[in-house]
């Protein structure tokens, strides 16, 4: 049976860097989509986007063809370039000797992936791709719910 296509958006949102942020996803399935979205009071941009990611992956039931789609360079070429992998394998170190940041979400996400068939996209952000803008206005609005 063939794997079902599934198309995700992410995006994170941080106030601060560190400071208090959110993130959204979008998961798009046969023309049916959900919305999924949190923040946390203490974070940074780059956890935002790695969550982002996490839990939409996380909502996936079974394994599946997963198009993700993010305007999050960090996420999208640590994936594609296969940069996180060779953190992992160095014990968290990256090529220029210095540690890996997020190595706990890093470590999730990559056991995620491995479940699923997965293709990176780079997307420009805030420029009026409906996904994208959609995801940045449910981190936004996640974030705002931590902002004194």
């Amino acid at each position: 049976m063939a794997m079902k296509q599934v198309t995700i958006y992410t995006d994170g949102a941080c106030s601060g860097n560190p400071g208090p942020g959110g993130w959204g996803a979008v998961l798009i399935y046969k023309g049916a989509e959900k919305e999924l979205s949190g923040g946390e009071g203490q974070t940074t941009n780059n956890r935002m986007e790695l969550t982002a990611v996490i839990s939409a992956l996380r909502a996936l039931k079974e394994p599946c063809q997963v198009e993700l789609y993010s305007d999050s360079k960090y996420v999208i070429d640590a994936l594609q370039k296969g940069w996180a992998w060779g953190w992992r394998k160095k014990g968290w170190i990256k090529s220029d000797k210095k540690p890996a940041l997020n190595p706990d979400l890093w470590e999730t996400l990559l056991n995620l992936t491995a479940k699923h068939e997965m293709s990176y996209h780079w997307v420009k952000g805030h420029a009026d791709n409906k996904y994208n803008e959609r995801c940045d206005r449910l981190a936004v609005a996640e974030r705002e719910k931590f902002v004194k």
